[in-house]
């Protein structure tokens, strides 16, 4: 198992599911867009071995969703054609082609068993026959804007782990002795989602210790959250500590052959409403095969008199069992019909990644399987107005890559892509797949159209598992430079250039205003909340729409801003903003209760030993400060630690890692215990029960003795050393048994650490008059050589001992406060801040957003026909809803929204500050009480009458680069002012004042 090429995915599968991954034998049957999608995701997720089936010759119409595909494949067989190609996305998947048709014996040869272009006759035969003999069996289908997946496991397929989230752990606070015994959890029971009738194990419980051997209880959460379990009145009292664990069950699922799910559809959807629309779906489905057995093709494209057709042998069905009556949607049959014909590269990223996560559910038996039928449809993408819908002349094939599109949308619209000039943001796994598909649709191929790829990343070894356009020989290399050249090969008329510069606010001379006068819009594909706010501010100021999505394992969002119809980008500012506020400093000194506290400690122990404290004494070194202004004087105390002179020798980096373990693991628990006795009562002077300070969620430590022969304390020291010594340009080194040797003869550590802590504010203790001259004397001497090396902390590489050190703190950290410590795995997605993924979902997001981009690209329309889509497959959960309208805000007669703004010319000659309030209070009704240029005032009504006077008659741009030292980007445009006003109230919060420098700006007229 190659761990670092799947490591984003081991996160959210796990070792034992992807060991079945690998030793698994697929059939994929049918290789146009669809089956390319699906054989391209499980390939990239290192299934053992595919094998493809599609004698078809290539046509043109497969083009627009087929990327292994060529203008060269055209007349080979689909799936010989694609083979080459496939093969090199990993070489550690055997892929072959089967060229015969598909038989008894072969099927038997399989775990899975997937048809993507079949004809219905076929799919009942080969289902009928999978069913009996146990191979999992999937149909995938895409007709235009609708498709299908469904799949049949078997009559008893046991799923062994149902959910992606990891099992509910919880902190105990207490446990009573009763009939029946109450679990009092500690923290916010709302992050403890237990659920009545749960399994859950215990352990690390003082006093009550007979439920740390229990086997798995059963529980029944209460109101306030509390877990109500067996009979705990025989059992010893509980002291302290423990934790409480749920336990994962196995659940059987029960799935119909084909022919009788056809009849009685068990069909995944969110409410009744999407029920009754996917059972028109299904017969829609049913009728299109009906009318291609008959006719030997599909309808033509946009032909009333087969559209019709298909209508009839849709209502001539048999009726569907176990369903209330329903009436057809003759309407809804029609625009399929009309438009099924067509194939489009969105529909099948969507299906392909869907159907690819089943595969993997059906393998490793992680996840609820679908059950049975998924229909999707994105017919919103097709005009409202029936006079705006394409014609059967149109949509007639011109033997071009793009027929499968130009079937569905018509020759008008293709010429639209075509034109269109768009931004991408990230050439990341959803990065890729987007670029992907603008190759495959035709985005920005026209003479005045392109697409500008921003990535400032480099492809690393993890990235191949999920970034499709990269391969081995790229790593190393920009990202957005190897993925501009794999998409001018997967369509050589796209216009596409790459830009390794960061999309911030340094590089705004580059991303300025000429540079987005000739962008139509903006796709982030970002991981980053930072990153993300700030590209949706720049859409919101440029006006430009803006197409969003991420993932997170299996769950996955796209969404849609478009200005003036609907709300502009409001996500969480930063990824702590989106999980809560961080620790208190003191909880995670001296008090942690959870695995949280002890990791994030260790995190802050790496960047204050190791980055914060070089950079400090670099500082110094630079600067001279004395050490009383520095506010690291425990910092600086700590990384010098027991040396008196900067280290010269890797003997003197061990010494201090040495002296730094003792510090933290031994002398700082004995001096907080000093303070804080294991005995010591609660507020005695208040209390007379007894309760003791080190009760609930406090801890007691207790201090660890150093022991070279235990594997943490081992690895702590080699970890510690070598990352000092790295931070002073020393060598380290990596032989353990000379390390060990190293240890033995060093002298024990100084236990001598006394006033570590202030009795009175549990905060480090304050540095004495001679401990400050010392720690000067150790600065200065500290100082005298090259600067130090501030280590940044980096989360790919396994063999730079950052994780290492990392791990070690934290176990050590964990066995002072009888912590219960989670895997290494999980340390390092934790403390790295790692995001697991998976190519399904990333396919699902990318098509979800291609979707979006259909209808953005093709005109005005309506607030009622874009989508914001949530995904989670690994519980099956689907969600597409209309985004919300801007918010309508007001002042006086003014009415505004988050994309207007208050427009003044600069004019020629120059307005004067005074003319600009004067024009501002006269156009818009304002006056104005502060103008802004940031943070910086450029007027106050509050000033003095002089003060005023001073800068009324200064021109604005005189005045602004008077306060800020502001100077013009060339080719800027508009100058951002902001402003209040007499009257307004404290949420008033007026449009941005755009003063433009140069007539003729680029944005489009947005006046309140």
């Amino acid at each position: 198992m190659d761990g670092e090429l799947y490591s984003r995915q081991l996160y959210v599968l796990g070792l034992p599911a992807m060991q079945r991954i690998r030793g698994a034998n697929v059939l994929l049957s049918g290789l146009r867009g669809l089956g390319a999608e699906v054989a391209k995701n499980l390939v990239l997720m290192g299934v053992g071995s595919l094998t493809l089936h599609d004698p078809h010759p290539t046509c043109w119409a497969d083009l627009a969703a087929q990327f292994f595909l060529s203008e060269e494949s055209l007349g080979r067989s689909r799936a010989e054609a694609s083979h080459a190609l496939l093969a090199q996305l990993n070489e550690a998947v055997q892929i072959s082609v089967h060229t015969g048709d598909i038989t008894e014996d072969l099927l038997l040869a399989f775990q899975v068993v997937v048809l993507t272009d079949s004809e219905l006759e076929e799919q009942l035969k080969v289902g009928a026959f999978c069913h009996k003999h146990g191979v999992h069996f999937l149909v995938a289908e895409t007709r235009g804007l609708v498709g299908r997946l469904f799949c049949d496991f078997g009559e008893d397929f046991i799923v062994e782990d149902p959910t992606e989230v990891e099992p509910v752990t919880a902190a105990i606070q207490d446990i009573s002795q009763g009939l029946p015994g109450i679990v009092t959890l500690r923290g916010d029971t709302n992050r403890h989602p237990f659920n009545d009738g749960d399994l859950v194990t215990f352990s690390g419980i003082e006093g009550m210790v007979e439920l740390n051997s229990c086997s798995p209880q059963p529980v029944r959460v209460q109101k306030d959250g509390s877990l109500e379990i067996g009979d705990t009145t025989a059992f010893s009292r509980y002291l302290r500590g423990g934790v409480v664990t749920e336990v994962k069950m196995p659940k059987t699922v029960r799935h119909k052959s084909l022919d009788i799910a056809l009849l009685q559809p068990r069909v995944v959807v969110q409410n009744s409403q999407e029920l009754q629309r996917a059972h028109c779906l299904h017969r829609a489905f049913h009728a299109l095969h009906k009318f291609q057995q008959l006719h030997g093709r599909l309808p033509k494209p946009w032909d009333p008199v087969d559209a019709e057709a298909v209508v009839g042998l849709a209502q001539s069905l048999e009726p569907l069992k176990g369903t209330k009556e329903e009436s057809l949607d003759e309407a809804l049959l029609r625009r399929i019909a009309l438009s099924s014909a067509g194939t489009l590269s969105p529909m099948a990223a969507i299906l392909g990644g869907v159907a690819a996560q089943e595969v993997l559910k059906a393998i490793s038996r992680k996840f609820m399987p679908l059950d049975q039928w998924l229909y999707f449809d994105a017919l919103e993408c097709l005009p409202e107005d029936e006079a705006l819908l394409p014609n059967p002349e149109d949509c007639r094939l011109r033997n071009c890559r793009y027929d499968g599109q130009i079937a569905v949308f018509g020759t008008g619209f293709q010429e639209k892509l075509s034109c269109q000039h768009y931004l991408l943001v990230g050439a990341g796994a959803i990065g890729c797949e987007m670029l992907k598909g603008f190759a495959l649709v035709g985005l920005g191929v026209g003479a005045n159209g392109g697409v500008t790829v921003a990535d400032m990343d480099h492809i690393e070894r993890s990235n191949l598992s999920r970034q499709f356009l990269f391969r081995p020989q790229d790593i190393g290399r920009p990202k957005a430079e190897v993925a501009v050249t794999a998409a001018q090969r997967l369509n050589p008329d796209l216009n596409v250039t790459s830009c390794t510069y960061p999309l911030d606010p340094t590089t705004e001379h580059i991303y300025g205003d000429d540079f987005f006068s000739r962008v139509d819009g903006v796709v982030a594909a970002l991981d980053s909340f930072e990153a993300r706010h700030y590209v949706a501010a720049r859409c919101t100021h440029y006006l430009r729409p803006l197409l969003e999505a991420g993932t997170r394992g299996t769950r996955g969002s796209a969404s849609v801003f478009v200005p003036n119809v609907t709300d502009a980008y409001k996500g969480p500012a930063s990824a702590a903003a989106s999980e809560g506020a961080s620790y208190p400093l003191c909880t995670l000194r001296y008090f942690p209760s959870t695995v949280e506290h002890i990791l994030q400690w260790a995190r802050d122990e790496f960047e204050g030993l190791f980055r914060q404290s070089a950079e400090t004494i670099n500082c110094y070194q630079e600067t001279g400060t004395s050490v009383l202004a520095m506010d690291r004087t425990t910092l600086l105390r700590q990384v010098m630690g027991v040396l008196k002179m900067r280290p010269r020798t890797w003997q003197d980096c061990v010494a201090w890692a040495l002296g730094h373990w003792q510090l933290c693991f031994h002398d700082g628990i004995v001096e907080l215990l000093r303070h804080l006795p294991c005995d010591k009562p609660l507020f005695p002077q208040v209390l007379q029960d007894g309760t003791l300070f080190w009760s609930g969620s406090k801890r007691c430590p207790q201090p660890l003795q150093f022991d070279p022969n235990q594997g943490m304390h081992f690895l702590y020291v080699l970890a510690a050393a070598n990352l000092y010594s790295q931070m002073h340009g020393l060598p380290g080194s990596r032989d353990q048994t000379a390390l060990r040797e190293l240890l033995r003869l060093l002298p024990e550590p100084d236990s001598a650490h006394p006033n570590l802590i202030s009795a009175d504010t549990l905060t480090p203790a304050e540095l004495g008059p001679e401990q400050l001259k010392e720690l000067q004397e150790s600065l200065e001497d500290w100082s005298k050589g090259p600067p130090l090396k501030p280590v940044l902390f980096g989360k790919e590489d396994d063999d730079n001992f950052h994780e290492d050190f990392v791990v070690a703190a934290s176990n050590l950290r964990a066995q002072n406060y009888g912590i219960l410590l989670v895997s290494r795995a999980q340390i390092k997605q934790t403390v790295g801040q790692i995001i697991p993924a998976v190519a399904t979902s990333t396919a699902v997001v990318a098509g979800l957003l291609g979707l979006e981009l259909y209808k953005v690209v093709s005109g005005p329309r309506p607030l009622s026909t874009f989508r914001q889509s949530y995904l989670h497959l690994a519980e099956n959960y689907f969600i597409r809803s209309v985004p919300s309208a801007p918010a309508l805000q007001s002042f006086h007669h003014l009415k505004w929204t988050c994309w207007c703004r208050l427009k003044v010319p600069a004019g020629q000659p120059e307005r004067t500050l005074e003319s600009l309030l004067a024009h501002i209070q006269k156009e818009y009704g304002l006056k104005v009480k502060m103008l802004l240029h940031g943070q910086a005032v450029l007027y106050s009504a509050q000033w003095s009458s002089e003060k005023q006077t001073q800068r009324l008659g200064l021109r604005v741009t005189e005045l602004v680069r008077q306060v800020t030292s502001w100077e013009p980007e060339p080719g800027q445009r508009v100058l951002v002012l902001e402003l209040s006003c007499e009257g307004e109230e404290d949420e008033t919060v007026f449009p941005p004042l755009h003063y433009e420098l140069r007539q003729g700006s680029h944005h489009p007229a947005t006046r309140p």
